[in-house]
């Protein structure tokens, strides 16, 4: 008789945010209180799906505190609990804030078979159509599915599941608030179970060491009729720049010398500030131009955002990766010609 295989055992931990959130003033103004528990007992149905859920409060923050810090933090652990092999997947449940920006970070640092789903709610459990419960009972269903282990770091909302690479929050209130505008959904949640469409494309980071030592990066947007007079002081604060620019990667003329110099000096990534498409190399060619900047020294951020090209660029500097492998972390994007940087 063929022995029965035991129920997947998810582990949620709990960050804070909305999700977690319940009136602490007359006003009824909100602040994250609830601890991981307390999210699965308003999810009677969890029951029903026979997966067994264990619990961990890790901190109980907004999504907009939360730091750097905490989310390696959370990585290491992650990792050491990859490695015993008690759970089959993690659920990560934490403000929309910085959902998109948490996850992708998560998704460089954390490296395990285990999948790692990231959520949280729109609308805090006391207000009438809370999404928290739902979001929680998908996630712990797509974290207990065996399709996702080796898939990494994965968000889950409104029933669709997200590559965290790709992930934008495109609304301040709603709660259908996150989408991939270059790829869509990865797949959904439906009758209960999870319906994979698709995987992300992979290309581990590999760091010279531990993301350890102190690193600074800015992220300055370029607007209409700025000068780049503000652009330069904040060039000599910091340890690399990301720059958001126009359309494909474009900076007005002005910024283009300063740019230069600092290139020279550290790592400069321009990336695209429309939410969607990439950065390209060589369609234009006038002064500011993606093909002018990659000529003079900058780096090209390809199909990441400006947000998740930041963290991608702290997490090397802070490993004491140099130009070379910055420029290699950040080709899989699709950013830099062959031959360039």
């Amino acid at each position: 008789m063929t022995k029965p295989s035991s129920p997947p055992t998810v582990l949620v931990i709990g960050l804070g945010g909305t999700i977690a959130m319940t009136p602490t003033t007359a006003e009824g103004a909100a602040k994250p209180t609830l601890s991981a528990e307390d999210l699965l007992a308003a999810v009677p149905q969890l029951a029903a799906t026979g997966i067994v859920i264990k619990t961990q409060s890790f901190t109980a923050k907004p999504g907009a505190s939360l730091t750097l810090d905490e989310i390696e933090d959370l990585a290491g652990q992650l990792r050491a609990m990859d490695s015993q092999g008690t759970f089959d997947g993690f659920v990560v449940t934490q403000g929309t804030d910085t959902l998109e920006e948490a996850s992708f970070l998560l998704s460089l640092l954390y490296g395990g078979k285990t999948p790692v789903i990231v959520t949280g709610a729109m609308r805090a459990p006391y207000l009438a159509g809370a999404d928290g419960p739902a979001n929680l009972l998908a996630s712990v269903t797509v974290a207990a599915s065996p399709q996702t282990r080796g898939l990494g770091v994965l968000v889950v909302f409104n029933d669709q599941v997200f590559d965290a690479a790709r992930v934008r929050k495109i609304h301040s209130t709603s709660t259908n608030a996150f989408a991939s505008p270059d790829t869509g959904p990865l797949g959904v949640v439906a009758e209960g179970r999870l319906r994979l469409l698709a995987v992300p494309a992979h290309n581990p980071l590999i760091l010279p060491s531990a993301p350890t030592r102190p690193a600074r990066v800015g992220l300055y947007a370029a607007s209409l009729g700025d000068d780049g007079s503000l652009l330069a002081p904040l060039l000599q604060q910091v340890d690399g720049m990301v720059v958001a620019g126009f359309g494909v990667g474009h900076v007005p003329a002005t910024w283009v010398p300063v740019l230069q110099e600092a290139a020279q000096r550290i790592p400069v990534v321009f990336a695209s500030r429309t939410g969607g498409g990439t950065t390209l190399t060589h369609a234009y060619g006038f002064d500011g131009s993606e093909k002018d900047l990659l000529d003079r020294g900058l780096i090209g951020a390809g199909h990441l955002d400006p947000y998740k090209a930041r963290l991608l660029l702290t997490v090397l500097l802070r490993s004491g990766a140099g130009r070379s492998a910055v420029v290699a972390a950040f080709a899989p994007a699709g950013t830099t010609p062959e031959g360039r940087g």
